[in-house]
């Protein structure tokens, strides 16, 4: 059993913003932002489902989903697998425009309502922080809020480092699915309890693909990692500078060792997210390991 890797742009589009996916929308949302009772979402639409594809190409637009409950409030949703250069501007433009977006023309500004955008990412944003999620406002220097209108909440998935056996509540299997479905060979119990949750591994399940949709999914996941490899380049490039501007060798070569074995060690996990749905060979031309290398990694 093989399953989309929820963290590609098309898988998470796919399992998070269809026209079947209400529940496991509404089950995510009320997980992720800690929502409890009186305030959880008890309805939500889908204002831009997703449409399976009919011609090839990456998409156009950067926020994966988009929704808005029985109140009003809207949502963005967006999944981001690389660190690139005005993310966090990027996050804050779509959360502003979705706000000012709502205004009709001669329209009274109390009209407007909220708007929550939540970004996943599969990258550390706040270094400094140890929580999985966090969550922003606009508030005065002594913390007085200002405004609820405008929310940013940020789910940091390389935060996020509980197994199978220690899932606790909903939002720890909803974290789980999105960092670990891609490489699962079984649905694990946990996720089974819950129902939106199983609904995701059907959608996700590499059998009820079309032959388009597994074309996509490839093209997303070799984008992602043709990206990471211009990252390792680059790293690689700077450290031969480093080396050739005559650095103090022993802090050269502690450097380069560090370095070096961060390359190694994201490339082993690109190629361990690939074992599922991709040979061997294709394994090696993406990542640079060695067959040998891939082989290791099948036998465990």
């Amino acid at each position: 059993m093989r399953f989309l890797d929820p963290k590609t742009d098309f898988a998470f589009k796919k399992i998070f913003g269809s026209q079947q996916s209400h529940d496991i929308l509404l089950s995510f949302l009320n997980a992720a932002l800690s929502l409890q009772s009186p305030y959880r979402i008890a309805e939500v639409t889908i204002l831009d489902p997703y449409q399976a594809p009919r011609i090839t190409g990456m998409k156009t637009t950067f926020v994966d989903v988009k929704a808005r409950d029985e109140t009003g409030k809207h949502y963005i949703i967006e999944m981001q697998v690389l660190n690139v250069e005005g993310f966090e501007q990027r996050v804050l433009y779509n959360a502003c425009k979705a706000y000012s977006g709502q205004l009709a023309p001669a329209a009274n500004y109390s009209t407007l309502t909220d708007v929550v955008a939540l970004t996943i990412t599969d990258f550390i944003m706040f270094p400094e922080r140890s929580e999985v999620v966090s969550q922003f406002k606009l508030r005065a220097d002594d913390g007085k809020l200002y405004s609820d209108d405008l929310e940013l909440v940020f789910v940091e998935l390389p935060k996020f480092g509980k197994d199978e056996t220690q899932l606790v509540d909903v939002q720890d299997k909803w974290f789980y699915f999105l960092k670990c479905a891609g490489s699962l060979e079984c649905v694990p119990t946990p996720l089974a309890e819950e129902v939106p949750i199983r609904h995701a591994l059907d959608i996700a399940n590499y059998a009820g693909l079309t032959v388009a949709e597994e074309e996509e999914q490839q093209r997303h996941q070799f984008y992602i990692f043709d990206q990471r490899n211009v990252v390792v380049k680059v790293a690689k490039s700077n450290m031969a500078i480093g080396w050739a501007k005559g650095r103090v060798e022993g802090k050269a070569e502690g450097k380069a060792e560090g370095k070096a074995e961060g390359i190694w060690e994201e490339r082993l996990r690109w190629a361990r997210s690939l074992l599922p749905s991709t040979d061997d060979a294709t394994i090696a031309r993406q990542t640079g390991l060695d067959i040998g290398d891939i082989a290791a990694l099948r036998d465990g």
